[in-house]
């Protein structure tokens, strides 16, 4: 039986508004980018946690990644319900990706702190994909640039994590220097988001039921 943890916007709010000094202090980010679709929400709540008196609000830019495969509907009108779930997919496909083939975008992206925002780190696949191809295709836009200027340094920020084992890897040196942060980190449950639910009602609802922590 699949165990569902139902998770409110407003403890996705919370938990961004706790990491914010974290992130902060220790990343220090002049652009976010959003891992969609779990990783919209989580961003744009950050940015105004993150934001500093007399600065502009930090860029959020997306991409997007698809690893889930969604099981077929249990509801006779083949609708989604909250009993239904997703299976993982063994492939990461991606669904939209950064326009590197400007300068200006090029220049946005080179030698910049950059913190890439997800809502979950389940068996890390999709997190090695997005941390992979955006540091060679950063690095190819540095050549592009003449190869001058510092290297693009990226961290990682979750809202949850899934305490198993993993497929994918993080780079060592991101793990050494403390540039991965979960917000909490959970058991191997199914973890049902509000921006994923047809009905918030019923939603939130469930996540009432739940024991609480």
């Amino acid at each position: 039986m699949v165990v569902k943890e139902y998770v409110t916007y407003n403890q996705v709010h919370k938990l961004c508004q706790e990491a914010a000094p974290r992130i902060l202090e220790d990343f220090k980010p002049q652009l976010m980018i959003a891992i969609g679709g779990g990783g919209y929400v989580p961003a744009r709540i950050l940015r105004s946690f993150l934001k500093q008196p007399g600065s502009p609000n930090i860029p959020i830019q997306a991409i997007g990644l698809s690893l889930y495969e969604e099981l077929p509907s249990t509801h006779p009108s083949g609708r989604n319900t909250p009993g239904d779930v997703e299976q993982l997919g063994t492939k990461v496909t991606r669904t939209q990706w950064l326009d590197l083939t400007s300068l200006g975008e090029m220049e946005n992206l080179v030698g910049k702190r950059i913190l890439i925002v997800d809502e979950v780190d389940d068996t890390r696949t999709t997190l090695e994909y997005a941390v992979k191809e955006l540091e060679k295709d950063v690095e190819l836009a540095r050549q592009k640039l003449g190869g001058k200027g510092e290297k693009t340094v990226f961290s990682v920020f979750v809202l949850h994590n899934k305490n198993k084992e993993k497929k994918g890897q993080l780079p060592q040196d991101m793990l050494d220097e403390n540039r991965y942060l979960a917000a909490r980190t959970t058991g191997d449950v199914w973890i049902c988001y509000p921006w994923e639910a047809t009905d918030i009602d019923e939603h939130d609802e469930m996540a009432k039921k739940q024991p609480s922590k």
